[in-house]
């Protein structure tokens, strides 16, 4: 194999997109986004990757007020779907229920007798928006709607979108939505929930053997953004994304998936694993490693060894005990990653608090579970 195959193949392109017939499973019904229209989840955690840094670094109070305006607009949009029309005209104090976690978009066309409706957050989220409009509303601070001119949060958002590499038209708040309809359907959130959190027309809510109220679809809507809301801070040796590929043999199948932080997972499960988990590309998985099956080794040159999957970390961490020693290693996506040794292994290897070091497992190692 020349070098230039071997580059290619060492460093595939971050966020590849699939064909939406693989992706969205609800097509036939929900009209999805062209697959050139919409940002993949791996895209969508950089972006607001950006939006944080950015808001993070204003050194003067009303650049920082004034970013943290915009963002609190962006996470409106990429997590409850809403349009840049229903978030500019909304009055946090007034249509944000913190104690019930809930957002109410069009509350002033209900009262000229238009349809409002209620979008559910989760807990995180809601704590978050609530701690930004705390300084929105500060004593100094001017009350009432969000009061941004759209051309110029549109212009913000294209700018982010440049900023991590993304064409800036996929930054537009309506490609957003888009995004987080065809998000929460990989998830397999129900498509009448998907439908009311959009605001769509009433989705008929009824089978043919049973009936759900709008209560209901807010319980299951609820349930779906705690689970989303808990895997991106969940604990360590969790990795949350996207399967890539899925190659099947005749007993054993190897699953590929491309976690929001851009490292390539491989696993390999049975064939009937496979199948009854549902498998297939472009799915939103979740990947799980036991601590004793994590192995480090020093960062000088990378590992030649038989395992799968071999990660590039800092160490953050060492706890040792009397007969284990714990060493978390954080990758470079911030994500945690616990390695459980003897505590005669861990003084071999000589690691301490900032060394590098290869974090590396089998494929065997890996235990999937599905969303």
């Amino acid at each position: 194999m020349g070098k230039k195959e071997q580059d290619h193949k060492a460093d595939p392109p971050p966020a590849q997109r699939l064909p939406l017939k693989e992706q969205n499973p609800h097509g036939r019904i929900f009209s999805a986004p062209d697959q050139n229209k919409c940002l993949d989840a791996v895209q969508l955690h950089q972006l607001e990757a950006s939006f944080r840094d950015w808001a993070g670094s204003a050194r003067r109070a009303d650049v920082r007020l004034a970013r943290r305006r915009i963002l609190l607009i962006f996470l409106l949009i990429r997590y409850t779907g809403a349009k840049l029309s229903e978030v500019l005209n909304l009055d946090p104090e007034e249509d944000i229920d913190f104690e019930k976690q809930v957002i109410c978009f069009g509350r002033r066309q209900a009262d000229a007798g238009r349809l409002s409706r209620n979008v559910q957050l989760s807990e995180t989220l809601c704590g978050e928006i609530q701690a930004l409009t705390a300084d929105l509303y500060s004593p100094d601070a001017s009350r009432g709607t969000l009061r941004v001119d759209p051309g110029f949060v549109r212009r913000k958002f294209y700018e982010r979108a440049e900023a991590c590499g993304i064409a800036k038209q996929l930054g537009a708040p309506e490609i957003l939505r888009k995004s987080r309809a065809v998000e929460l359907m990989q998830s397999n959130m129900p498509l009448p929930a998907v439908q009311m959190l959009l605001g769509h027309s009433t989705p008929n809510l009824t089978s043919a053997y049973v009936s759900f109220s709008e209560e209901d679809v807010q319980r299951v809507t609820r349930f779906f953004m705690e689970k989303e809301s808990a895997r991106k801070t969940s604990a360590r040796n969790t990795f949350f994304g996207k399967i890539q590929s899925i190659r099947r043999g005749d007993i054993q199948a190897l699953v590929e998936l491309l976690t929001i932080g851009g490292h390539r997972i491989a696993t390999v499960i049975t064939r009937e694993s496979c199948q009854r988990l549902g498998l297939k590309v472009g799915a939103l998985i979740t990947a799980e490693v036991k601590a004793p099956w994590v192995m480090l080794q020093k960062r000088e040159r990378q590992p030649q060894c038989s395992a799968d999957n071999i990660l590039a970390g800092i160490v953050e961490r060492v706890n040792r005990g009397e007969i284990n020693t714990e060493l978390i290693v954080r990758l470079s996506d911030g994500t945690e990653v616990c390695s459980l040794v003897t505590t005669e292994s861990g003084h071999r290897l000589g690691l301490t608090t900032g060394d590098p070091v290869w974090v590396f497992f089998n494929s065997f190692s890996v235990v999937l579970l599905a969303e």
